[in-house]
C-alpha cells in the first residue's frame, strides 16, 4: 500500500513530505521562525498561482539544470506545480511559432502581475545580433518583456552581472540585466549556477510576503548573500591556527586544512553555499576539496583569476586561536594566581592587625 501510494504522489506530482521539506529549508535559508512555516506552506499551495515567465538568453542552461536537478524539494515539480510558468524554452512543449505565440499571449494577459525570471547575459555588441531568438534580439526581448513584469528575478551570475560572456575584453558587450532594464523591482541571484534553495527562498518570499527580498547594494538577497563564505566555511578553525594545503594532493589537503593558499576565493566572496550545499548529498565545492572561485561576485572571471592563486591581502593568523586561547589561559591564571596572593597578603595583614588590637 506503502508503494502504491508512494507511486502515486510521484504520478500525481510533488511529493508532499518533500515540499514539506523544501518549504523547512527556505524559511530556514530566509531566517524564518517555525512559525512562519505554515504561512510559506499556504502561500505556495494558493490556488492563485503567480504566472512565471522565463528567459533564456547568453549562457549554458547550467542555472535551470540545477534547479532541475534540486530533489528537497524536486524544484522542477515545484515549478510546474507552485507557479504558473508560462514559457521556459528548456522545459516547454511547443516550439517554434507556438512558443512565441505563449509567450506574447502570456505577457498581455498577465501584464503588470508575472514574475520574469531571466537566465543568461545580454549581449549589447553589434545592436545585439550575438544573440538572437525567433528573430529578435536579447535587447529586443528583453527590452518588451522586461517593463510589464511585477518584479525580475535575475538568477545566475551571467543574468545578473554579466558571467563569463562579459569577461575582458567582452567581445559580444555582454551585460546584466540590472544594466538595461530600470522601473521593475529586480533582485540578483548570482552563482554559476546558484543555489536552488536560494531561488526558491526568493520565490516563496515573494508569494507571503508580496516582495522581493531586502537586498544588499549589489541586489542580492541579504538572506543567502549577507554573510562572507569564510565567516562560516567548515574549514575556517583550520584558517585560524594556520593549518593550509600548500598543493593539491598533500598531506593539508587529505585532512580538510584550509584551502586558502591553493586558491580559494571564500575571504571575499559573499554566498551561503557552506551552509545551503548543493544536490542533497550535503556537499559544496570546498567540502570535496576544491576552493572556492568567487563565482556570485560580479566580474568574478577577472577579478578572481587566476583560480588557483591566494587572495593578496589576506592576513594569516599566525599562533592561531589554541596557541592564543593557550596564552591568554597561561595569563589569566597568572593574574589570579597575583590575585589570590594579593587577597592572602591583604588577609594576613589584616589578621595581624587584629592581633596587634587585642593586646
Amino acid at each position: 500500500m506503502e508503494d502504491q501510494a508512494g507511486n502515486m504522489e510521484l504520478i500525481s506530482g510533488l511529493s508532499r513530505r518533500g515540499f514539506l521539506k523544501g518549504c523547512t529549508l527556505a524559511a530556514a535559508a530566509l531566517g524564518l521562525s517555525e512559525a512562519m512555516i505554515p504561512k510559506l506552506l499556504e502561500a505556495a499551495e494558493s490556488a492563485q498561482r503567480p504566472t512565471v515567465i522565463w528567459l533564456h538568453f547568453q549562457e549554458c542552461t547550467g542555472c535551470t539544470e540545477s534547479l532541475l536537478r534540486g530533489s528537497h524539494p524536486d524544484i522542477g515539480r515545484l515549478l510546474l506545480d507552485v507557479i504558473s510558468l508560462d514559457y521556459h524554452e528548456t522545459v516547454m512543449v511547443p516550439s517554434g511559432h507556438q512558443a512565441e505565440k505563449s509567450l506574447h499571449d502570456s505577457v498581455e494577459k498577465n501584464k503588470g502581475k508575472f514574475v520574469l525570471v531571466v537566465e543568461g547575459a545580454i549581449p549589447t555588441a553589434d545592436n545585439g545580433n550575438f544573440c538572437k531568438i525567433a528573430g529578435r534580439t536579447a535587447m529586443d526581448i528583453l527590452a518588451e518583456v522586461g517593463p510589464k513584469a511585477a518584479a525580475v528575478i535575475s538568477l545566475g551570475t551571467c543574468a545578473a552581472f554579466g558571467g563569463i560572456q562579459a569577461a575582458d575584453p567582452n567581445p559580444t558587450g555582454a551585460k546584466g540585466v540590472q544594466d538595461l532594464l530600470s522601473g521593475v523591482p529586480i533582485v540578483n541571484i548570482p552563482g554559476c549556477p546558484p543555489n536552488p534553495v536560494t531561488f526558491l527562498g526568493t520565490v516563496l518570499h515573494y508569494l507571503t510576503f508580496k516582495r522581493l527580498p531586502n537586498c544588499d547594494n549589489l541586489g542580492r538577497p541579504l538572506f543567502a548573500y549577507g554573510r562572507r563564505i569564510h565567516d562560516h566555511c567548515e574549514r575556517r578553525a583550520h584558517f585560524d591556527e594556520g593549518r593550509f594545503a600548500e598543493e593539491f594532493g598533500d598531506y593539508g589537503h587529505k585532512n580538510g586544512y584550509c584551502l586558502y593558499k591553493v586558491g580559494c576565493k571564500g575571504p571575499e566572496t559573499f554566498s551561503n553555499c557552506p551552509a545551503a550545499r548543493f544536490n542533497d548529498v550535503d556537499v559544496w565545492p570546498v567540502s570535496v576539496g576544491h576552493g572556492c572561485i568567487g563565482c556570485t561576485e560580479p566580474n568574478f572571471w577577472d577579478s578572481m583569476t587566476p583560480f588557483y592563486e591566494r587572495l593578496p591581502h589576506v592576513k594569516i593568523p599566525g599562533t592561531g586561536i589554541i596557541a592564543d586561547a593557550d596564552s591568554a589561559g597561561k595569563k589569566i591564571l597568572g593574574v589570579a594566581a597575583a590575585g589570590a596572593a594579593i587577597h592572602a597578603a591583604v588577609g594576613i595583614g589584616k589578621a595581624k592587625l587584629k592581633g596587634k588590637d587585642k593586646e
